[in-house]
């Protein structure tokens, strides 16, 4: 599979919902030539996905069973909101309207490494649920357990 997409970046909105890629991460986001997904999280972000990476997932999403409430709402956002876009010559993409609402993007948002893929939040919605999650109890979530730095 394609690059590791690491570490944060603040990125604006322009007035027309536009952003612009940030040069250190353009060309590995780009590198198949074959345009970025974008779609809807379930926690308030967007996802930003190179093409090739998110055919896997595209994949599983569509096995999810259609007879579980549950599993149908995330297909509904997960499928309903993806959207496939080619930056600009300035590596620019333009946000759909239905996922600026989704995130709640207005100018500010936080644009965060997840190993495959991105985050895209909003800036005041990343400060306050990064503040709740490092206010937690420090317990690890089940799983990570033996898990040390």
């Amino acid at each position: 599979m394609g690059a590791a997409f690491h570490g944060a970046a603040v990125i604006t909105l322009d007035a027309k919902g536009r952003i612009a890629i940030p040069t250190r991460h353009r060309s590995a986001l780009l590198e198949a030539d074959g345009g970025l997904v974008l779609t809807a999280h379930p926690d308030g972000c967007v996802l930003i996905y190179p093409s090739a990476e998110w055919e896997p997932v595209r994949a599983k999403v569509e096995s999810f069973p259609s007879f579980n409430p549950q599993a149908s709402w995330w297909k509904r956002l997960l499928l309903g909101f993806e959207e496939h876009m080619t930056p600009d010559a300035s590596g620019r993409i333009l946000l759909p309207a239905a996922l600026r609402a989704h995130a709640g993007l207005e100018r500010d948002a936080m644009m965060v490494g997840q190993g495959r893929y991105f985050e895209l939040w909003d800036s005041g919605v990343w400060s306050a649920k990064l503040a709740q999650a490092l206010a937690g109890s420090g317990t690890p979530p089940p799983g990570m357990e033996d898990f040390s730095l």
